[in-house]
């Protein structure tokens, strides 16, 4: 059998070698730096991602006497009620809320809810137990508010309280007064 002999260019290849390995190792570490930095904070589209909202702390449970009705539509025999000492209004900009919602049997269902102006969003943080405590909803992702005719509230709430057309409402104590007056001023019809 015979061994090839090595000649100085083949030497050379030889001590090549490890140094393309680390380059190719290298050039793949850099190629893969900024697709892992823009799965952080951009969706597949290349759309920038908001930022995860911090774990939003829960209110005391509503007490009747803090509860102020407000108007959804004529055709609910529901009654739809917001507590006044669960509003704020956060510095992420998310109006905070519970919502009560009671048939006309008495049934009641209780909610604490975000909403976003600026984007026609809504979020359920917790579900009300009948031993007035909360649970924190499951499926609690940011959902665009949609004016359909079952969960009108929502819509009502969007458009005719919080954040009506052209106004911005930016204090609970605003948001507190539409709600007593029955509706924002501006959009009242006027004769």
């Amino acid at each position: 059998m015979r061994v090839p002999r090595t000649t100085p260019a083949s030497r050379s290849a030889v001590r090549l070698n490890p140094f393309a390995c680390r380059a190719h190792w290298l050039l793949t570490v850099f190629l893969a730096l900024p697709l892992s930095g823009r799965t952080e904070t951009h969706d597949p589209d290349g759309e920038q991602r908001p930022a995860p909202e911090a774990e939003v702390e829960l209110p005391a449970f509503p007490r009747t006497e803090t509860l102020i009705p407000f108007t959804v539509s004529a055709t609910t025999n529901n009654q739809f009620l917001i507590d006044s000492a669960s509003l704020s209004v956060g510095s992420d900009g998310v109006t905070r809320y519970t919502l009560v919602i009671v048939s006309p049997s008495g049934a009641r269902n209780v909610s604490y809810e975000g909403m976003k102006c600026a984007t026609g969003e809504r979020r359920l943080y917790a579900l009300g137990r009948a031993d007035e405590t909360w649970v924190r909803a499951r499926n609690d992702r940011w959902v665009r508010i949609s004016n359909s005719t079952l969960n009108r509230h929502h819509a009502a709430l969007f458009s005719e309280y919080f954040c009506p057309i052209t106004v911005v409402q930016q204090t609970p104590e605003q948001m507190l007064e539409t709600l007593r007056r029955g509706g924002h001023p501006a959009l009242r019809v006027r004769p």
